[in-house]
């Protein structure tokens, strides 16, 4: 539940630690500020430091997948410690526990991965060294680019980039959302949809509360933003019907135009030798023919794909 204060409700806003978390916090808060009218004040900022930031030296699919950027949040949020949480939404698995819920998603920023240290896929030098610990961007690096290496390469925004410029790696990925967000879009080169599809709900910030407090619920409902929940509830109903993990290299891009979502989506083996893709154009909030979609991924896929799916599995980290 809610605190109040003299004059409005004040809420603990849970965030990681990070400068782009921070960010993304201060935007939420400006936000809840704006559609309320309440000063700053009325929001406290509460930095949580999660297992994710801790240990940078494996790819997370080794250490616990993506629940160790929420593990720690959730457990405040939980406790009752904190009233909502803020979250990038890719970074979000795909099943959460039933006792939180999701009552807003900011309009969503750049959705593309911006490429730092090449003006493109294809001036990219040859052979060289690139740092990610993505599974989809190095899958999709080493499908249009089999000749180049790929190091694991983890860390926040400026741990990234001062390891480029160690010369950890001669190329890397970041997402322009969180360049945009940083103030820094200079360093990157947004790469466009016609080559490279970006992460299932990349770009979008989202905001969790316990799902028994009706209070926050009501209070957060007020900046949700309906079109990025089209786009975003589709994205996370495909990853759930592939049954992907965080060792899963899957690309998808949902845009809504005109009333109606339309979506791609690609499946790779980890090498990025094999490729396959499909498309599906559907209504807001209409899932089935994003099961069809999956579903056509999934009986394509070649075994080197199908090993990194399993529609079958519930997600515990992935």
């Amino acid at each position: 539940m809610t605190e109040a204060s003299s004059t409005s409700p004040r809420l603990r806003l849970g965030t990681r630690n990070s400068p782009l978390a921070m960010a993304q916090a201060v935007e939420t808060r400006a936000r809840l500020c704006a559609a309320h009218g309440w000063s700053e004040d009325e929001i406290e900022l509460v930095p949580v430091l999660a297992s994710g930031d801790k240990v940078l030296d494996r790819p997370l699919s080794e250490i616990g997948g993506k629940a160790l950027w929420t593990k720690e949040l959730d457990q405040w949020l939980g406790e009752g410690r904190i009233d909502l949480s803020v979250h990038s939404a890719k970074d979000v698995e795909t099943i959460r526990p039933r006792e939180f819920h999701f009552p807003a998603f900011l309009p969503r920023a750049d959705r593309r991965d911006s490429l730092v240290g090449a003006a493109s896929i294809a001036a990219i030098p040859q052979g060289a060294v690139v740092g990610t610990s993505a599974p989809r961007r190095a899958a999709q690096l080493l499908n249009l680019r089999p000749d180049c290496k790929v190091v694991t390469f983890r860390g926040n925004v400026a741990t990234r980039l001062s390891k480029l410029a160690a010369g950890e790696a001669e190329v890397t990925f970041l997402a322009a959302a969180g360049l945009e967000r940083l103030d820094q879009t200079e360093v990157g080169v947004p790469l466009g949809s016609d080559e490279w599809i970006p992460a299932a709900a990349q770009g979008v910030i989202a905001i969790e509360c316990r799902a028994d407090d009706a209070t926050t619920t009501a209070l957060l409902a007020a900046i949700d933003h309906a079109p990025t929940r089209a786009e975003l509830e589709a994205e996370r109903a495909l990853l759930a019907e592939l049954g992907g993990t965080c060792h899963s290299p899957v690309a998808v891009l949902c845009e809504l135009a005109e009333g109606e979502l339309a979506m791609r989506a690609a499946l790779f083996s980890p090498d990025g030798a094999e490729r396959i893709e499909g498309t599906a154009t559907f209504a807001p909030g209409d899932h089935a023919p994003v099961k069809a979609l999956a579903a056509d991924l999934l009986a394509r896929a070649t075994p080197a794909i199908a090993a990194h799916f399993r529609a079958s599995d519930i997600h515990k980290g992935g």
